[in-house]
Formats: C-alpha cells, structure tokens, sequence
C-alpha cells in the first residue's frame, strides 16, 4: 500500500466517517495506473503516450441511494472531507464506530512476471517495425498500415465497512495492427492482434508475422468478395470472434441493474426458458491471463464463473452489490468501473456459450443456403426488447453445404431471445477471441468473449445484392 501511503487505521478511519448517517455499507477504491499507447503508421512512429493516474473513489450505500466521492489528494484531512461528503446519502445521525479492516488474499488468475508497462520504448516500438514490414511484404496491394501497441499496469486496494482489505495488480496488453488494401479503385480494410492479461513475453516473431499476414489476408479477402445477399437466412456464427454477438445481444440484457429497474427484455423470466436447450451461457472472470478476468471485483468480491442460462434456462443475472440486495441474491462478483472517477455497476467479464456435440464440418454442410459469418466489426443492441444489428467484417456465402465465395457489406439483424430459440446446431470448437475487446456502458472495462460455431436457422441478413 506504499503507492497510497495508507494503513489499516487511516482506512478505519475513513469507513468510520463514511458510515457516520448511518449507511448500510460503505467502501474505498484506491488506484493507481500507468497506461501507455504506442501507434505506428506508414512506418513512422506518429503516437507515443504514457499516462500516469492515481485517486480514491468513496463510497456510501444506504438503501437504494449511493453518495460517492473521489479525490486525487491522499492527505487525510482531504480524504475525511470526502468521506464526509459520500455519507450525506444518509440522513440518520449514524454513530462513531470503529471499522477495522484485515488484508483477505485470493486467487491471482494472471501471474505475470513481465508487465509490458515496465518494458522500455525501443523494444515495444521493434514489434511494431517487424509488423509493418511484415504486412507490406505480404502482398503489393497493401497501400496503408497503422500498427498499435497498448499496454496499462494498475494497482488497486480496496477495503469496505465489512471489514475486507483487497491488494490486486492487474497487467494488460493489446497488439492490433490495421491494413487497407487498394485494387482497382477499391479499398478494403483488414484487421488482426491479440492480448490479454498478459506479459511482453507474450508477443513473438511468430506472432506478430502470422497477425500481419491475417490482417492482410482479410483485406484481400473483401476486394474479391461479392454483394452480400438480403433477406431471411439461415446463419452460422464461427467460433471465438463471434462471441461479441453473444455479449451484446444476450449479454448486456443479463446485467441486473437493467432488469432491476425493468428495462431489459430478460425481466422476470427468471427460470423460464429462454434459448434452445443446447445454449448453456458463462460470464467468468476465472480464464487465465483472459482480457475480461479479475482477480477481484470492484467491491472486494472474490471473481468467480457464473451460469447465465443453463440448458436454454435462464439461471441467473450477473449481480453488482445494489442489485444483489434488491434481488436477494450473493454479488455474482461483476461490480466493475473503468475507475477511481466511477461507481461500480454490473458488468460482464468473459462472456461465452460452451461447447456442444456438433463437428463444424458437419454444421456447415447441413445447411444448403445460408451465411457464415467469421470476424465483427461490432454491433449494437436495444436492451429493452433484444433487438440488435450487427456487421461481419469477414463473411462467406454458403450454397450446398459449402463456403462458396466471400460477400461484403451486409448487417445481422435480429432479437436476443429469438435468435438463441433459434439456434439449431452448436459445435465442438470452442475458442475464445483474441483479447482486443473493450465494452462501453457509460465507461469503458475490459472484456472477453468466446463462442463455438453455431446454427441460427433463420436470421434477417441486410445485403446489397439484388
């Protein structure tokens, strides 16, 4: 706790003043972060930034009302005032009580030894070269490459009126590189990296080459592809990628603070049947080294894996502390904030569906007319019915069991609920994504997601094809 300069009895003393109305609980989140971005274009090194913040976010619950607080100023005097401040949420005259707090240890999920944070800029910066090079010697249609290295190290301590002290260090890294391809007046845009939880040991020659070659490849890919047809179709998601469909379409609907207040189309249908029996759906913070774990919620809750619908059931939401009291129900260990500056809301962590009993293969060439969809570009969704739209970056056209040719310019356009009724095969290959996804909710987490392949017998596809 050197980096705030805090012991057990100034945080005693801080909860004391924050349960002094009277809360029903209270806790502190102290952080510290070091985040640096790397961007390379054209082979020049055109970004180059490090940021350094550090700050203490106060917090005070008292039924359905939350008072909350930060600062960047670690005196206590500062930090008593706002303690003082996050407790006016209460109005009972509360009374001076001692909340002692005592150091709680948990599983640590991403054990790195090599924080890219700590690595210097001459080494990050040798990555990005052998991308850029790698991608322009890929192929003579390469006109455009912007390869970015991202990389955070954020310590946090944390204690609550419950008596919990929380130390937890989390590593990030994120290696994207960008192509865009030119060929007959026509520009096309591929995409490829990786990260996670991770160590800079975690990048290699290897790695970095085969990402320059798939961005490349995808970018070539959409200059030979054809107008997407339109209408209602059978679609096969691919495995890993995909999974961002999941997390937006099924997942933000399970947050409990939209069913808490009613908006969410998943609002009491607690233990109905929601999806196809074959859709067993997780959010789990446990993955090791995965984009979306923690070690720790942002409320001092060990992580864990949650069950969100089971065999099509729907089982459970995923659970803050205020939802959890209104619900009744332990804290899934999804509070979560983007930092010091927020409160903690539901948040999803790695959101994926597991494995079923089909060979892709086998999916694929069961269907005689349909689209296959492999990598996003993201998507949105309307939480209070499930309805969403979402856009492949890279799809083919399926005709007689087979992947005929790729198409371009098309959106999924369907409902949550609907579409996991839908679903009709799920395969064996489950994968995780690569680590490059970031979730938005009114402030920015990491996350991860992972799907196997599966078969939505009929989805409305937005194409261009006549």
């Amino acid at each position: 706790m050197d980096l705030f300069d805090l012991d057990p009895e100034r945080i005693s003393a801080i909860l004391g003043t924050a349960m002094s109305r009277g809360g029903d609980f209270a806790d502190i989140f102290c952080q510290h972060g070091c985040f640096n971005t790397l961007v390379l274009e054209e082979g020049i090194l055109k970004t180059a930034t490090s940021d350094v913040e550090k700050g203490i976010g106060i917090r005070t619950v008292k039924g359905e009302k939350t008072g909350y607080a930060y600062t960047e100023v670690f005196d206590q005097a500062n930090l008593i005032a706002v303690a003082k401040t996050a407790a006016t949420i209460a109005d009972d005259c509360g009374s001076e009580q001692s909340y002692r707090v005592s150091p709680r240890t948990q599983e640590n999920y991403y054990p790195v030894a090599d924080p890219a944070a700590n690595i210097k800029l001459g080494e990050k910066v040798s990555w990005l070269t052998l991308a850029n090079d790698a991608a322009r010697k890929a192929s003579d249609k390469v006109s455009q490459v912007t390869v970015a290295f991202a990389d955070s190290l954020q310590t946090m301590v944390m204690a609550d009126s419950r008596g919990n002290l929380v130390f937890d260090q989390q590593p990030m890294l994120r290696f994207s590189i960008n192509v865009i391809a030119e060929a007959d007046g026509d520009r096309q845009q591929g995409r490829s990296g990786d990260g996670g939880r991770v160590g800079f040991s975690f990048i290699t020659k290897e790695k970095v080459v085969s990402w320059a070659k798939a961005a490349v490849r995808e970018a070539e890919l959409l200059l030979t592809a054809e107008q997407a047809p339109s209408g209602p179709l059978p679609v096969i998601l691919g495995p890993g990628d995909s999974g961002i469909l999941l997390h937006e379409a099924i997942g933000h609907p399970l947050e409990a603070d939209f069913n808490r207040k009613g908006s969410s189309t998943y609002t009491g249908r607690m233990n109905e049947m929601v999806a196809d029996e074959q859709c067993t759906i997780i959010d789990d913070g446990t993955v090791p080294f995965e984009r979306g774990s923690i070690n720790v919620d942002d409320e001092l809750n060990p992580s864990r894996k949650t069950t969100l619908i089971e065999n099509g059931r729907l089982c459970s939401y995923m659970y803050d502390e205020i939802s959890a009291r209104y619900f009744d129900r332990p804290s899934s260990g999804n509070g979560r904030r983007e930092s010091y500056r927020f409160q903690p809301i539901p948040r999803m962590r790695s959101t994926y569906m597991l494995p079923g009993k089909y060979d892709p293969e086998e999916i694929i060439s069961s269907t005689r007319k349909g689209v296959y969809c492999k990598t996003f570009k993201g998507g949105q969704v309307d939480i209070s019915n499930g309805n969403f739209i979402f856009v492949p970056s890279e799809a083919w056209l399926i005709e007689d069991g087979k992947l005929t040719c790729p198409i371009k310019n098309l959106s999924l356009i369907g409902n949550g609920p609907e579409s996991l009724s839908q679903v009709s095969m799920v395969g064996s290959d489950f994968r995780m994504s690569a680590g490059i996804w970031t979730c938005g909710k009114g402030q920015s987490v990491p996350v991860g997601v992972g799907l196997p392949t599966i078969k939505i017998s009929e989805m409305t596809v937005g194409g261009q094809k006549k």
